[in-house]
């Protein structure tokens, strides 16, 4: 079955109309197609509601602050980490509501550990990166963190068959060492291939042993499909406007070896034709020599998240993306 889906983010404040709306758009499927409505992110309620913010409201015993830099470890939780606390009981709430007796797909998303990595910074010093046993520690958080997490929406929507989405756009640069200190003069450390994908997996373990599907999403530059695969997900997706030829290689790697490919094929901004979709993916799985048979196994998403459009911009790319994956199928058919 062909997967289609959203990314995450959406446009607007009032979670209740967003997952209404990704509800409606992504609970009934085409022939040949399974869609996965998600939780959606709103980052235009500000603070706590940014993929950042979000993700240190699932950290344990690792307390946050907003401050002029960003978020910080701190002592003691500050206001604006009691915010996004908030923002979680209210958007769970309204969730089981939403999908009151739903039985089916259901997609969560939360910020990889490079990436929090890279965003947050220490109590007293340089961002996390800096410091190779405080990006350990926030791993561990982080994992303890996604398998609580999983274990509330299980138990809020008990039919979900949950997936959790993680998302790391800043690992190209962290491992191409881009990530400046606070000063701005020197670039912090990078962790080795075998480092990162460690650290990256250990977040995939917490999520697949509380009973997750488990994807990794990066839409960055140069993405390492490689080490993406490493890590263990189900599933990798990838904006594929950013793949060269050796990435597509080691996609085709990555699905021979048993891994899904979520296509991050629609853009962001307007709807894309759906025989554009299914023309440029089947042209590409045939110049990598897998069989079109494989193209039912594929996923089809927009190429990263939807909050920078209208509501209404947003309900057409995902209806869009649909129709792609419904074509996807129908080319796998033959």
């Amino acid at each position: 079955m062909v997967h289609a889906t959203g990314i995450g983010s959406w446009p607007g404040t009032d979670v209740r109309e967003a997952l209404r709306t990704v509800r409606d758009l992504l609970t009934e499927s085409p022939e040949g197609v399974t869609t996965v409505p998600y939780l959606p992110e709103l980052p235009e309620r500000g603070p706590g509601s940014d993929m950042i913010g979000r993700a240190t409201g699932l950290l344990v015993d690792l307390p946050v602050d907003l401050q002029p830099q960003g978020w910080r470890l701190v002592d003691r939780p500050g206001r604006d980490a009691e915010r996004t606390s908030s923002w979680w009981r209210q958007d769970l709430d309204e969730l089981a509501e939403a999908l009151d007796g739903w039985t089916g797909p259901l997609k969560l998303q939360v910020a990889g550990p490079w990436t929090l990595a890279a965003a947050l910074w220490l109590p007293l010093g340089d961002r996390v990166l800096s410091d190779a046993g405080a990006t350990r520690d926030l791993a561990e958080s982080l994992a303890e963190g996604v398998g609580l997490h999983l274990a509330d929406v299980a138990r809020l929507v008990p039919g979900a068959e949950l997936t959790l989405q993680i998302d790391e756009p800043s690992l190209p640069t962290v491992l191409l060492g881009r990530v400046r200190s606070d000063s701005g003069y020197r670039v912090l450390p990078t962790p080795d291939a075998s480092q990162a994908e460690h650290v990256l997996g250990s977040v995939v373990s917490a999520a697949r042993g509380a009973g997750a599907t488990t994807v990794i999403h990066c839409c960055g530059d140069e993405p390492p499909v490689d080490l993406l695969r490493g890590a263990g997900p189900d599933v990798i997706a990838l904006d594929v406007t950013t793949l060269r030829t050796r990435d597509w290689d080691s996609v085709a790697t990555a699905v021979e070896s048993g891994v899904r490919f979520w296509a991050g094929a629609m853009s962001p901004t307007r709807p894309t034709a759906y025989d554009t979709v299914r023309q440029r993916l089947a042209t590409r799985w045939h110049e990598l020599g897998l069989p079109p048979t494989s193209l039912a196994d594929l996923g089809v998403t927009p190429a990263c998240g939807l909050a920078g459009t209208a509501p209404d911009t947003a309900a057409a790319i995902t209806r869009a993306t649909v129709e792609a994956a419904r074509a996807l199928a129908e080319e796998a058919q033959g």
